[in-house]
């Protein structure tokens, strides 16, 4: 039986990290996306919580997260360092971990820089960051054209946005794999709107794609030779632009030591549309992992 929902904001790190804890068990942390925030894991969380103690967080820079105003405090890296801190201040120094999209890139971040915290990983829909940036291939530029756009100088990707945010950021959730606006739930739809409305999370989501190239590349350079050895799961889209570029599971093949790989239907936003399918993945591979 899931314990009761419990939502609280943690002083770790120098940041104001915002969360949601529900369940019992081992504990799994949901990192999210761009543009999202921690709601769109309303749907699979208490399907995980049923067996695991699950934590649902805003990264910093979104959501009800604290929004630091410069570059390299959204590096990948400083990201993480905060939900490490947060997970030991909830009393978990060991627990599963599960991230889409910037959250992905955020989890391995965590998994290279804290392996003793990651008991295992998850990341979806993403190929490594480095590989992303280093090989551009001419149609991955296309679709992801928003990495360029935002890295650009302050003001001008926040000045344009801030024109109209919905718009904006509703064709990035448009994009990437044929999602519908129907396939986002209306509270989730609200959060997020909620979220990329205020001028500090635009900026912070602009310095969050600057911090990539800037910083994350650099960081990821040093660790090419390094695999994250704990158990891993690679989901993807099966209609997602990362699908259709790759094979996302060959690209991952070198930097996890022990991973398996699926296709979730749907495109990039596959747990927003398929969150049972999600939620059931995600249980099949966690129920398999060793106590801790």
């Amino acid at each position: 039986m899931a314990s009761e929902i419990e939502t609280g904001r943690a002083e770790v790190n120098g940041q104001t990290i915002a969360y949601t804890q529900q369940g019992s068990g081992p504990a799994v942390l949901l990192l999210h996306g761009f543009p999202q925030t921690r709601a769109m894991w309303d749907a699979v969380a208490p399907r995980l919580a049923e067996q695991f103690t699950v934590v649902t967080a805003d990264l910093r820079g979104y959501g009800d997260s604290s929004k630091p105003g410069d570059m390299t405090a959204m590096s990948f890296r400083e990201m993480g360092a905060d939900q490490v801190a947060l997970m030991h201040s909830l009393g978990h120094e060991s627990f599963h971990l599960v991230g889409h999209d910037r959250g992905a890139r955020t989890a391995h971040r965590m998994a290279l820089d804290s392996p003793e915290a990651v008991a295992s990983l998850t990341v979806m829909d993403i190929i490594p960051t480095h590989l992303l940036l280093g090989d551009l291939h001419q149609e991955v530029a296309r679709a992801y054209y928003h990495w360029f756009f935002l890295a650009q100088p302050a003001p001008f990707p926040e000045r344009m946005i801030g024109a109209d945010p919905d718009y904006y950021f509703e064709s990035c959730l448009l994009g990437w794999g044929g999602a519908t606006l129907e396939d986002f739930p209306a509270e989730a739809l609200e959060a997020y709107r909620k979220s990329w409305r205020d001028p500090a999370c635009i900026h912070a989501m602009c310095n969050d794609y600057r911090a990539a190239i800037d910083v994350d590349f650099a960081l990821d350079a040093a660790d090419l030779d390094r695999q994250v050895s704990c158990p891993a799961l690679v989901l993807y889209g099966a209609t997602g632009a990362m699908a259709k570029q790759y094979d996302v599971e060959a690209t991952w093949a070198p930097r996890l030591a022990n991973m398996r790989a699926a296709a979730i239907p749907g495109g990039h936003f596959f747990v927003d549309q398929h969150p049972s399918e999600t939620a059931e993945a995600l249980l099949d591979f966690l129920s398999e992992q060793p106590a801790f």
